[in-house]
């Protein structure tokens, strides 16, 4: 019996997932990630790298994403909240240039898989927040690319009552508009 939940999002290829979560007195039990219970589920990747980064309130990352070696990722949220963003890069997709967002926290337990062909961004919106995922191939440094979190092409509407600053990189500061780019 499969200890997941799938659900389809309106841009193809995401996915949001909700494992069964096990829970008495003691506290609570679940499986983040079942291969089996995946490929039931008709996503069959392969995962060959976790990460984790922690993170404070207004701090954004993104919108990222690989050129020539481009990555899945199936990620999750450990401690406080975060507000999670795909947006479609796939040039012939009729959902090409659409965003996605979901509130994802370690109360809900919600992974959101991106699969590869999408920028990925999110918005800290608790005190500190520690992000958990699996990537579908290692990062490659010099094949990164970036899109500005508040492109009006984009319009992606970010949560951002209660955010006093929005914290960036130095090199998410200097991404570029979502029409410089020529997706391949």
């Amino acid at each position: 019996m499969g200890q997941i939940k799938v659900t389809r999002c309106e841009i193809e290829g995401l996915c949001i997932i909700e494992p069964t979560v096990h829970g008495d007195s003691r506290g609570y039990f679940m499986e983040t990630y079942n291969q089996n219970d995946m490929k039931d589920n008709g996503l069959d990747m392969v995962f060959v790298q976790d990460n984790q980064s922690m993170s404070t309130k207004g701090v954004l990352r993104g919108l990222h994403y690989q050129k020539k070696y481009p990555q899945g990722k199936l990620v999750r949220v450990i401690r406080g909240s975060v507000f999670d963003v795909a947006v479609d890069l796939r040039k012939n997709s009729k959902t090409f240039g659409k965003w996605f967002g979901i509130e994802l926290s370690a109360e809900n337990k919600k992974q959101f898989y991106i699969p590869e062909g999408f920028a990925h961004g999110f918005l800290v919106l608790s005190d500190e927040a520690e992000f958990c995922y699996k990537v579908t191939d290692f990062y490659h440094p010099n094949d990164e690319g970036g899109i500005m979190w508040n492109d009006p092409a984009i319009g992606i509407e970010w949560p951002l009552e209660g955010i006093d600053e929005i914290k960036l990189s130095g090199k998410d500061k200097v991404n570029h508009a979502f029409g410089d780019f020529v997706f391949d």
